[in-house]
């Protein structure tokens, strides 16, 4: 892991070790969906909203914006705590709703979220409005900034590998608060709500506080990724939280395997590079065909939603499934064939 960033410098270009620097962002948020949506069963169309939340707490108080430069130790657990009130904001009201209702719910927080930040220019300017935020500060402390490139013994280290080691140790603690909570008392609470909110109800759980915190938990995530991608950026705009990037994440979810943490690690992983992979096919069509039929841009998306289709058909409970949801079908693919 540690000698990764420097191996795929060397035969993919530094290209790839940015685009693994993405996908340990994603593998973050897609764990604190999971919570959400993997854990609770409470499906979330607008989780980018806490990323964006994150990204902007730590782009407002750390660039020429207000002419305030906060230490990184600061704005990322601020970023936390603001998200994470953000979520019970969203919890709160959507108590009582389940499925598409509280789908529907969730994307319109997301798409508030995007345009309430795309219209705060005016009459007073605070988030620059659709021009967005530039010249965020990157992280550093002590004079030791990640976005310079290092030298040691003829050895280059650039910001991406610097960015690299920072978030994979930020992932790695999320995976391993994510475990702990999977088998606490919390997240078996949590399970209970999403076999049978009623049931978890009248065995004693106080189904209102435990599906707050999941919001909350899930929340908290998201605005630690945010801040961490503003800095990483060093720009941030409303346009780089879209409905997509929600979907995205949440696919990442499905995919991998709802409450599996492999599973979604993997999912998220799996996600991130293969759009980018898939670009290649451009130049192979030029080489093999001599020219390009089809625009590579939208080939890519064609193959990516023909990848999803064939998941959800051959295997539907994703790439990595949790135990209770290989038992579940398997249990439904038994009544079936019995009846």
């Amino acid at each position: 892991m540690i000698a990764l960033p420097f191996v795929i410098d060397a035969t993919l270009g530094r290209a790839w070790v940015r685009i693994i620097d993405v996908a340990l962002l994603f593998v973050m948020l897609a764990l604190g969906l999971n919570i959400v949506v993997g854990y609770a069963g409470l499906l979330d169309l607008g989780y980018i909203a806490f990323f964006a939340v994150g990204a902007y707490c730590y782009a407002l108080l750390a660039s020429p914006q207000f002419g305030i430069h906060a230490s990184f130790l600061v704005l990322l657990p601020l970023g936390a705590m603001v998200a994470a009130v953000f979520g019970v904001i969203l919890g709160a009201p959507t108590l009582k709703l389940r499925g598409d209702y509280l789908a529907i719910v969730t994307l319109g927080f997301g798409e508030i979220i995007r345009i309430f930040l795309n219209n705060l220019n005016r009459p007073v300017n605070i988030t620059n409005g659709p021009q967005g935020i530039t010249l965020i500060d990157p992280l550093q402390a002590a004079g030791f900034s990640l976005s310079k490139t290092y030298t040691y013994g003829g050895f280059v280290i650039a910001p991406v590998h610097l960015y690299y080691f920072v978030f994979l140790a930020c992932a790695l603690l999320t995976i391993f608060i994510s475990q702990r909570l999977e088998n606490s008392r919390i997240g078996r609470a949590w399970v209970a709500i999403r076999e049978d909110e009623l049931a978890a109800s009248a065995m004693g759980i106080n189904t209102r506080n435990v599906k707050l915190l999941a919001f909350a938990m899930g929340a908290t995530f998201g605005g630690v990724a945010g801040g961490l991608f503003a800095s990483f950026q060093g720009f941030i705009s409303p346009e780089s939280f879209t409905l997509l990037d929600s979907v995205m994440v949440l696919c990442m979810v499905v995919l991998g395997g709802m409450g599996n943490v492999r599973g979604v690690v993997l999912g998220a992983i799996l996600l991130t590079a293969l759009p980018e992979a898939l670009r290649y096919i451009g130049p192979l069509q030029q080489q093999w065909l001599g020219r390009v039929f089809i625009d590579p841009s939208d080939l890519r998306m064609l193959l990516f939603g023909l990848a999803l289709v064939l998941m959800m058909l051959f295997r539907p409970a994703g790439l990595w499934p949790s135990k209770t949801r290989r038992r579940e079908l398997l249990i439904n693919a038994t009544e079936k064939a019995g009846g």
